[in-house]
């Protein structure tokens, strides 16, 4: 006899619109609260930063609500190895990029991450093979994306960086190769506490990173602006704790595919607010090319819509 599958939770609908509107609007601000940041702070020592205090606080809330255990030495490995993965490529590659691409045109980049997850999905070995509708994704999404860094005019009105466009290209597959391989590896039983683990790695990894790049030569109290310390303050605390709380609690509590839609109303919010706040100006190519690459991800995660796994692993922003 086949066990009926169990069913997340009911929420609080309250509870349920503030934790969808949190991971909506917080998540798609962070894109323009990074470019804000990096003004005056460097990239690699901001992602360093930004993560070891968000590691420590959800580490710590982790205890204190009891669902923590001690680690062991394997999941410390392999959270060192996907909190690299995710917050190094994937956010430090985001962070970096945004000083040379603005930020709306690297959310859409960014929303990508779906549409490599169903591909490292099908080529590993074992791997789920792309419905219909999740390959007509494929191909809207990555076309979309081929138009968006394509020669001639995007949202700066001249093609994008092509470094900028290469390391945007490499950030979504980082997450999406650690969110494919990171649910067979060992970790604690507590999503908090596994995400707290990653990012503690990761915010180390990153400040090894920024001592290498010489960053610290700049790293001064003094000319680190007001704007960019309340962005970091903004980064990490409503960005990666209370947001990615938000997320861990929805998954618990509604289903992972409804979860993961953050993927494609990210990038309309980013290029909003970039627009309307930031200054970046939109074009008709980035209205185009970003609702195609949003329908892309749209119709592949309607394909993982049965999926027992999270459409996407986040702290993408």
């Amino acid at each position: 006899m086949n066990a009926t599958p169990k069913r997340p939770a009911a929420g609080p609908l309250p509870l349920i619109v503030l934790a969808f509107a949190a991971i909506y609007l917080i998540w798609g601000s962070t894109y323009l609260v990074i470019r804000f940041a990096i003004e005056s702070i460097q990239p690699f020592t901001l992602v360093g930063v930004r993560f070891l205090l968000a590691g420590g606080i959800l580490y710590g809330w982790s205890v204190l609500r009891g669902g923590a255990r001690r680690p062991r030495a394997a999941e410390w490995r392999a959270a060192a190895l996907y909190g690299s993965l995710f917050f190094v490529v994937g956010n430090g590659g985001v962070t970096w990029s945004e000083q040379r691409v603005p930020s709306g045109i690297v959310a859409i980049l960014v929303a990508a991450v779906p549409l490599w997850i169903a591909l490292l999905d099908w080529a590993r070995r074992g791997g789920q093979r792309p419905t219909p509708l999740a390959i007509t994704g494929l191909v809207l999404g990555f076309g979309g994306i081929a138009l968006l860094i394509g020669p001639g005019e995007s949202l700066t009105r001249s093609a994008v960086d092509p470094v900028a466009a290469i390391v945007m290209a490499l950030c979504p597959l980082g997450w999406a190769y650690g969110t494919v391989h990171a649910r067979h590896a060992p970790h604690p039983p507590s999503l908090i506490q596994t995400s707290a683990m990653q990012m503690l790695a990761g915010g180390l990894v990153a400040l090894v990173l920024a001592t290498l790049f010489g960053e610290w030569r700049h790293a001064r109290l003094d000319v680190v602006s007001a704007k960019s310390l309340f962005s970091l303050a903004y980064l990490v605390l409503l960005g990666s704790v209370v947001a990615f709380s938000a997320y861990a609690w929805l998954i618990r509590t509604t289903t992972p595919s409804r979860a993961g839609t953050y993927a494609y109303v990210n990038p309309i919010v980013a290029v909003i607010l970039g627009w309307a706040l930031g200054g970046e100006p939109i074009t008709g190519r980035v209205i185009l090319t970003g609702s195609i690459v949003v329908l892309g991800v749209f119709l592949i995660l309607r394909s993982m819509a049965t999926s027992p796994e999270p459409a996407a692993s986040r702290d993408a922003g």
